[in-house]
């Protein structure tokens, strides 16, 4: 049997995000946002959750924990720098791997959002989990140190494979998109995923999973480099990491 990764939502907005590795026995939620539907979705497979990979400390991550761990046998695997915040059996940063069999997750210091976040690539299934770091069409909130830190954390990520999909912590596409039109108006992909977004809102699907490439293509905070972007962010000429909190301080207040 191949590795399985499937998606839901939890709570409001939330991602939840299962990962079966049959070669290693082994099943993984990305955060655990909502108990409830992450063990709906396990009784639905027939799965049983082993590990529990946190990226950050806030409670629509780690609010789960405390019942899924009481299915008995789930390790709890989150950052050092999170300290007492998250109640892990294993603590990781940056440049560690955790195995499961075969199958590895590269470990990534990526703070900004918060000082803890840390986020999991996974090159054989070529899956970046990545929290509340880079969403389809944007990114997290900058709320414990400079904008700087998590423009360098996601410049980190993007360094990684075009090929990765994406799998974020948050269905904000279509308000995502909606700014995306305005900080990049001339980009015929971003317009295109506009109106997809807003298709699949209707619909009410997920819009969960995207790919570095096509993060590239249309993700006004992975192209900070871009002219048209620079100038619809009123900071021409300026360093791209200026320009990354021009927009994320215009994202902030955009309706």
């Amino acid at each position: 049997m191949n590795p399985e990764i499937r998606v839901f939502r939890c709570l409001e907005d939330n991602f939840g995000i299962l990962v079966s590795l049959p070669g290693a026995d082994a099943v993984i939620a990305i955060d655990a946002p909502d108990a409830a539907a992450i063990g709906a979705e396990l009784d639905r497979a027939g799965w049983r959750l082993t590990h529990i990979l946190v990226t950050h400390r806030h409670g629509d991550h780690i609010q789960g924990i405390p019942e899924l761990k009481g299915r008995g046998g789930v390790e709890v695997i989150a950052a050092r720098q999170a300290g007492d915040a998250v109640p892990a059996d294993r603590r990781v940063a940056g440049g560690d791997r955790i195995a499961f069999g075969d199958i590895a997750f590269d470990v990534y210091d990526t703070p900004g959002h918060c000082a803890d976040h840390i986020s999991f690539h996974a090159p054989a299934l070529k899956a970046l989990f990545c929290g509340d770091v880079i969403f389809k069409l944007g990114c997290g909130r900058v709320m414990e140190g400079p904008y700087e830190t998590l423009f360098a954390s996601i410049r980190m990520l993007a360094a990684l494979p075009d090929d990765t999909r994406v799998y974020g912590g948050h269905d904000y596409a279509l308000s995502n998109a909606r700014f995306a039109a305005a900080a990049d108006p001339g980009n015929a992909a971003v317009k295109a995923a506009l109106a997809q977004a807003e298709a699949d809102r209707e619909a009410g699907r997920l819009t969960a999973i995207t790919t570095l490439a096509q993060e590239k293509r249309t993700n006004p905070f992975l192209r900070t480099g871009d002219p048209a972007v620079a100038r619809a962010a009123g900071r021409e000429g300026a360093s791209e990491a200026e320009i990354f909190k021009a927009l994320r301080e215009w994202k902030n207040g955009f309706r």
